[in-house]
């Protein structure tokens, strides 16, 4: 029997929860510091690409879970995306990339797609980064990383700044209309300490998204990669899977048969805390500059 089953069939009260806290235990309780839970083995999306049917299966299945509400029903035009984007209410988003002839849309050289053409499709999700600059950023502590080592927002303590949303280089994090706070991908946090496979994960057909500790997956990416090229497919190749010089790793990855920049992706992305120093030095500059041509004037003045 699945887990999922398994936790069905309990009857009510019989899955371990504590009983109700007393009036006491209420109010003490905020001012207690708990011991964090302890850590887990790193948990990521390993997302094959090559074997995308773009069934949409994943984005039902997260709002489904997640209980996200429709963002509406209009037709964008743009092949069969109507998602557009990553929202706080679209925390995964299926890409249609179509490369055909006849759009003017030619193959790269000596590919085997020039005179048929392809249709590239990608489930597209939070990238969990290992060295996230959204919680860099983050002024009051509600971005962290769990004890699976994935990137999650406690909407509870997110102050609504959007600071993570313009340390975020993929585009991932929107904030709500609805209640003001930067929501994303949870990686089904929830899910994850009950045991089970996150939702997008659960409900892909082809197995196009993958979940399970990020070594297994960066070992089993590779390995595909290597038989794609056997194929013939030698475009084949992971973004995210190793770190750039100004970025790290990422906790879910790609395997892409294109440029980064055709699926939405920045080809090298860039941790905005690189430039920090550069932009300290600079305010710090245009300060004394601002002191000193201040003073400047005063003497002038009294001259």
């Amino acid at each position: 029997m699945i887990r999922e089953k398994q936790l069905s069939s309990l009857p009510p009260g019989a899955d371990g929860a504590p009983p109700p806290p007393s009036l006491l235990e209420r109010v003490v309780a905020p001012f207690r510091h708990a011991d964090p839970p302890p850590a887990q083995p790193a948990t990521g999306f390993y997302t094959d690409t090559t074997v995308c049917i773009g069934c949409k299966a994943c984005e039902v299945a997260c709002k489904q879970w997640n209980q996200l509400p429709a963002d509406g029903f209009e037709w964008t035009g743009n092949s069969y995306d109507n998602t557009v984007e990553l929202s706080a209410t679209s925390w995964r988003h299926v890409k249609f990339i179509e490369q055909i002839p006849e759009m003017g849309v030619a193959g790269p050289p000596g590919s085997a797609w020039d005179d048929a053409g392809r249709w590239l499709m990608m489930s597209d999700v939070c990238k969990h980064c290992v060295g996230a600059p959204c919680q860099h950023a983050c002024p009051t502590g509600a971005i962290i990383h769990n004890e699976f080592d994935n990137v999650y927002i406690q909407p509870d303590i997110c102050n609504g700044c959007a600071y993570c949303i313009a340390a975020c280089p993929f585009g991932v994090i929107t904030r709500s209309t609805i209640d003001g706070h930067a929501h994303k991908c949870t990686l089904c946090f929830d899910r994850q300490r009950d045991g089970l496979v996150p939702a997008c994960a659960k409900a892909c057909p082809t197995e196009s998204i993958q979940f399970g500790p990020i070594d297994e997956l960066r070992e089993r990416a590779r390995k595909r990669v290597e038989t794609l090229h056997e194929r013939g497919v030698k475009d084949a190749y992971l973004y995210g899977d190793t770190p750039w010089e100004t970025y790290s790793e990422l906790n879910s990855f790609y395997l892409l048969v294109d440029r980064p920049s055709v699926y939405g992706l920045p080809e090298t992305p860039l941790n905005p805390w690189l430039a920090m120093k550069g932009d300290y030095v600079r305010a710090v500059a245009t300060g004394i500059v601002s002191l000193a041509v201040l003073l400047a004037a005063l003497l002038l003045g009294r001259a």
